[in-house]
């Protein structure tokens, strides 16, 4: 049942992708326009969502019993914080946070490795968002300004 409930969200998902997208000129090979990206990744996404749902069809429908929510519940969570608290606090504060309450969705959380992994993805962010692509992304407005 999960394979065909996923499915359908995948295709529904890629369904409204394709139709915000179908505005955009899609372009050629040679010339490709703000369309095609968006275009490709909602049929891949769709195509994906249909393969889950002939799963489900070709009887791989044993249950499996009761749905796990921690998981999904704290990787929608750590989203969530992260859109609230990026403004605010900036990257330097979001970032850490993100992939801390992101680890909350495992019982396999070892947290020497979580802290050490918030700490290096938050500089990789920094140094790709702000300094290489020159993002206007709030880094420490509370500590030095920007």
């Amino acid at each position: 049942m999960q394979n065909l409930l996923a499915g359908i969200i995948l295709v529904l998902i890629a369904a409204i992708a394709s139709l915000q997208a179908s505005e955009l000129s899609i372009g050629t090979l040679r010339h490709i326009g703000p369309g095609m990206v968006p275009s490709a990744l909602s049929a891949f996404v769709a195509l994906i969502g249909v393969c889950l749902i002939v799963t489900w069809m070709r009887g791989h429908r044993s249950g499996t019993g009761r749905w796990p929510t921690r998981g999904p519940l704290f990787i929608l969570g750590a989203a969530v914080v992260f859109g609230l608290i990026i403004r605010p606090l900036g990257l330097a504060v979001a970032g850490p946070l993100l992939v801390v309450v992101a680890a909350f969705a495992s019982h396999e959380t070892r947290w020497g490795e979580i802290l050490a992994f918030a700490v290096g993805m938050t500089v990789f962010c920094l140094v790709l968002f702000k300094y290489l692509l020159t993002l206007p992304i709030p880094v420490a407005p509370w500590l030095i300004g920007y």
